[in-house]
């Protein structure tokens, strides 16, 4: 088992990571966490696959100098562009990435129409095309990107005027094809599942990736089902949030995405590898 005492990292461009965040949470009460939001660069769909890797890295390195034991690439982007070259940068590091939940959706759906919501640097990916290719040979996948989206989120516009008209117009249509199934292939979507479900109703699944994700961190921890209690790990964890962005604004969104009030750090990019903790 990796180092108790030691902290697990978890990045994002912004702010969505903080729904994988609460799920490892509720999987692992006793660790450490470090979360870093890189709301000086948010969005990351539309960046190059260069500057993504070049991002995550320097979080990486940022994170690991915090005495981080394992990386959470909570952002399908960062994990689409840069999870395998993370890994072969950091041989020595465990990593989890986010995948778009297509088997299971592909598993479960009933009408064989399953829509998807991504940005789209997830879906140029090879990581998609792969999940694609490997479990949804028998399944018709409506896409789209909701452009926008991420934008209202980072906002804390979960339930406006707006954002309800970008996820209308990319869910109606799906619906009149027949969809029983959504995955949300974007960390930021699950703060908008209560809105997704007004548009949908009951008759459709809505797949979150983060408590899969808060799993596999587990198994790669070294934990066994149920082991917590009985290592005894029973004392909370500590939680550091980080932004690039601006602390202030970070703050005012944590009641509402993490249910609990926080202190951010700011930090500077100093170059795209280099970050540096900003001045208290």
């Amino acid at each position: 088992m990796l180092n108790a005492t030691a902290s697990l990292g978890i990045f994002d461009s912004g702010v969505g990571g903080l729904s994988v965040l609460r799920a490892i949470r509720t999987e692992l009460p006793a660790e450490n966490l470090l979360y870093f939001g890189d709301q000086g660069h948010v969005p990351y769909g539309p960046r190059t696959l260069e500057e993504v890797r070049a991002f995550s890295e320097g979080i990486t390195r940022f994170l690991l100098g915090l005495g981080a034991k394992l990386i959470v690439v909570a952002c399908n982007t960062a994990s689409a562009a840069a999870l395998h070259y993370l890994r072969q940068t950091f041989p020595d590091v465990p990593f989890v990435g986010m995948e778009p939940a297509v088997k299971p959706a592909a598993e479960h759906t009933q009408s064989g129409v399953v829509g998807v919501l991504a940005t789209p640097a997830t879906f140029q990916g090879a990581l998609y095309a792969s999940v694609v290719e490997r479990f949804a040979n028998d399944v018709m996948l409506l896409q789209n990107t909701c452009p926008g989206l991420v934008g209202q989120i980072e906002a804390g516009k979960l339930d406006t005027h707006e954002t309800r008209l970008i996820l209308e117009k990319a869910i109606r249509p799906m619906l009149l094809k027949g969809i029983d199934t959504i995955v949300l292939g974007c960390t930021h979507y699950p703060f908008v599942i209560p809105l997704i479900k007004e548009i949908t109703g009951n008759q459709v699944q809505v797949i979150d990736p983060a408590p899969a994700v808060a799993r596999q961190t587990k198994r790669l921890l070294g934990y066994e089902a149920n082991s917590i209690e009985k290592r005894g790990y029973h004392a909370s964890g500590t939680l550091r949030l980080f932004t690039s962005g601006s602390p202030e604004a970070f703050e005012t969104l944590l009641p509402m995405l993490l249910g609990e009030s926080g202190y951010v750090e700011g930090v500077v990019w100093l170059d795209e590898l280099i970050i540096r903790q900003s001045a208290a």
